[in-house]
């Protein structure tokens, strides 16, 4: 065959190997009939192969049921959560049924989280049951939920805190007294997809600083606020004595704050100024001032009060700020937490908002230091999801409401412990009914398989596997063929230079 006509043979080759290749990826990125079409496109001269059918999927694809990043579970029966039994099952379905109300209310489109609306059907059962007898509550919380132990992952507990409303000497003049003023949000402060006007802003992500109409700039941290930055602007709510007492109303998210004249104003968290909380006792504890067994809200007031230059110190080294607004509450209604109902005092948690739902029941069971500092009080009751917070973040972490005054601060100022946490699931989110809705799979076609990739023994001379021996089969595929060796081509020697009149010789 002359030099050329084989290189266009080969050429042809190649080209043929290189569709059939196609095709296989194919296979793989178009699927079976793609590729059946895409190989009859280069080769029209093939006869049409029957279609064969779609062939559906032996498990569809099913969301799940219940899923929270960075989460262990362990389903539980209500026999093994330690201190059910024992708790006050009335006060807490009293609690659970006033989030009903808001949960009851809700139109359009929930956030996406592990119980998104599951919640409706218990509240829905909860709506026309105005339960008295603490037997049928818990009856009631048995009948439509489901406890599951949660913690984060690799750890084996959860982590508690508390938090109450204190109740602060204020007055709503600048006096020489009272001069640390009580800010409401600013106008000119930003955050991206919310309007500034916005009855709601979120406690996370990056909060601006508007100047003009399109510039934005981080807004400013605690010490620039604190040095005067957004004064006379008519902001102030109130004046307080001390900056350590707006510090703990800010940390807690709301107070009472009673004038001489008698009045008081109710004031709630509105918004804060992007920047991550940073905890005060945790720098006084890595810098030796407390130990660690020692901290409390009470320890960090003795402190600050004995250091005032300290103090300002410490309080910058918290960056983040936050602005409140007046509520129309009566000194006898508890606070409102970030569901929109007034909170429980004993009852009411704070708990991450981008993981849980608010109306949630969780039990909480461990050892507080509630009626001493030693945590020997025993501490086993259903709490339900009511608020939020900046510094509660995580699956099995809560922040435990006490009420309002100093001897409330006094308690959830000590709490600093790990519990074991309970989430009560409703029964609509169940696995098992769930797994109902699965197909069962196709039976495993061994006879098409056998035919298709017959099997052969091992070859004498190879090693026998280890499996034999010991009463196993082993299968054993066809031997792999090796590929065509690459076809040798002569190299073209240098061209000559070109002469008139004369081709090129070829080689």
């Amino acid at each position: 065959m002359a030099p050329e006509a084989r290189i266009k043979t080969l050429l042809k080759n190649s080209a043929t190997a290189l569709c059939a290749g196609v095709v296989a990826l194919s296979s793989f990125s178009l699927g079976a009939e793609a590729a059946r079409r895409h190989y009859r496109s280069h080769h029209h001269h093939l006869p049409e192969l029957p279609a064969h059918p779609p062939r559906a999927l032996p498990y569809p694809q099913l969301p799940l049921p219940f899923e929270i990043p960075g989460t262990q579970y362990l389903p539980l029966a209500w026999a093994d959560v330690k201190g059910w039994s024992e708790d006050d099952h009335l006060a807490a379905y009293k609690t659970f049924r006033a989030s009903c109300k808001s949960i009851n209310a809700q139109t359009g489109a929930l956030e996406p989280k592990a119980l998104g609306a599951s919640l409706n059907e218990p509240c829905r059962a909860a709506k026309s049951l105005d339960l008295s007898d603490d037997a049928k509550a818990k009856t009631f919380f048995e009948q439509n939920f489901a406890p599951l132990r949660i913690s984060r992952l690799g750890e084996p507990d959860g982590f508690v805190t508390g938090y109450y409303e204190p109740v602060l000497e204020g007055s709503r003049t600048q006096t020489d007294v009272f001069n640390v003023p009580v800010y409401r949000r600013p106008s000119n402060l930003f955050v991206r997809g919310y309007k500034q006007d916005a009855v709601s802003l979120p406690n996370k992500g990056p909060v601006y600083r508007k100047i003009g109409r399109r510039k934005l700039v981080p807004y400013y941290d605690r010490g620039e606020i604190e040095d005067g930055k957004i004064a006379g602007r008519g902001l102030e709510i109130a004046w307080l004595k001390d900056p350590t007492d707006l510090l703990f109303a800010q940390i807690q998210g709301s107070a009472r704050i009673k004038f001489d004249d008698g009045g008081t104003v109710r004031l709630n968290y509105d918004a804060y100024n992007g920047y991550p909380y940073t905890a005060v006792g945790r720098i006084l504890i890595e810098r030796g001032i407390i130990p660690k067994e020692e901290m409390s809200m009470q320890k960090i007031r003795e402190w600050m009060a004995q250091n005032p230059d300290g103090a300002k110190e410490l309080r910058r080294q918290n960056r983040s700020y936050i602005f409140f607004r007046e509520v129309n509450l009566s000194d006898k209604d508890e606070a409102i937490g970030a569901q929109g109902i007034p909170l429980t005092a004993g009852r009411s948690i704070a708990v991450d908002k981008s993981l849980h739902v608010y109306g949630t029941p969780f039990f909480i069971e461990g050892e507080l230091p509630i009626d001493s500092e030693r945590s020997k009080t025993p501490f086993h009751r259903l709490m339900i999801a009511q608020d939020t917070g900046s510094a509660i973040i995580g699956p099995a972490r809560a922040d435990l409401y006490f009420g309002a005054g100093h001897e409330a601060g006094r308690v959830s100022g000590r709490l600093r412990h790990p519990m074991h946490f309970v989430m009560l699931v409703p029964k609509g989110l169940d696995p098992a009914a769930r797994a109902a809705r699965l197909p069962v799979p196709d039976p495993r076609p061994s006879e098409k398989i056998a035919k298709l990739f017959p099997q052969t023994g091992p070859a004498k001379d190879s090693a026998m596997p280890a499996a034999q021996g010991r009463g196993e089969t082993v299968a054993v595929a066809n031997p792999v063929p090796l590929p065509v060796p690459r076809p040798v081509i002569e190299p073209a020697s240098e061209p000559r230079r070109p002469v008139k009149n004369r081709s090129h010789r070829q080689q």
